[in-house]
């Protein structure tokens, strides 16, 4: 749920070795769709891969085994989050798992501002310019609302997710994995 190019789509397409499985991509962005549309189909996994453009709140969400939400959910309004998360979850086969990428706060403000310091060190280390690395925080602020890990795994267990594991975390990005039994 928002795939963006689709980089996340086409991983788990290529990682897929069960046969029947059907990969759903959405996102709302018309050129991203198109983009996407098109690596997908320069991709020569067999896969079938069905990208929907549209608003990951309307898509329905049946017999999911993996649901991937990269980096989306921060961009939601709070309960729009919520519903969504209860949404998947619903939608999901017993044992199935919600892989949720986002970008995380921390508390106090000193421990968020070690790591928005190391994070902006590293795009300096990639070449971007405190120009562009100000110009994109500004453009991203209020916008982007990132939360703590705790309101995290509290909003995924009272979506109905029976387990919330960290599964990797850089700088202040972090993905869970969230189980429903």
């Amino acid at each position: 749920l928002g795939c963006s190019l689709g980089a996340a789509t086409l991983a788990a397409r290529r990682a897929v070795q069960e046969p029947g499985v059907t990969i759903i991509a959405v996102d709302n962005a018309p050129d991203m769709v198109a983009r996407c549309r098109q690596l997908i189909a320069e991709d020569n996994s067999r896969v079938p891969v069905d990208v929907i453009e549209g608003d990951i709140r309307g898509v329905e969400i049946e017999s999911a085994s993996v649901v991937l939400v990269y980096f989306t959910l921060q961009f939601l309004p709070l309960q729009a989050r919520d519903e969504l998360l209860r949404k998947i979850a619903r939608g999901m086969t017993p044992g199935g798992v919600l892989i949720l990428a986002e970008k995380l706060a921390f508390e106090p403000d000193a421990n968020q501002r070690w790591m928005d310091d190391h994070h902006h060190d590293f795009k300096r280390a990639q070449g971007y310019s405190d120009l562009e690395i100000a110009r994109k925080r500004q453009a991203l602020e209020n916008v982007l609302v990132p939360e703590t890990r705790q309101a995290h795994h509290q909003r995924l267990k009272n979506a109905g997710f029976d387990h919330v594991h960290d599964w990797f975390q850089c700088f202040n990005f972090c993905c869970f994995a969230a189980v429903r039994n």
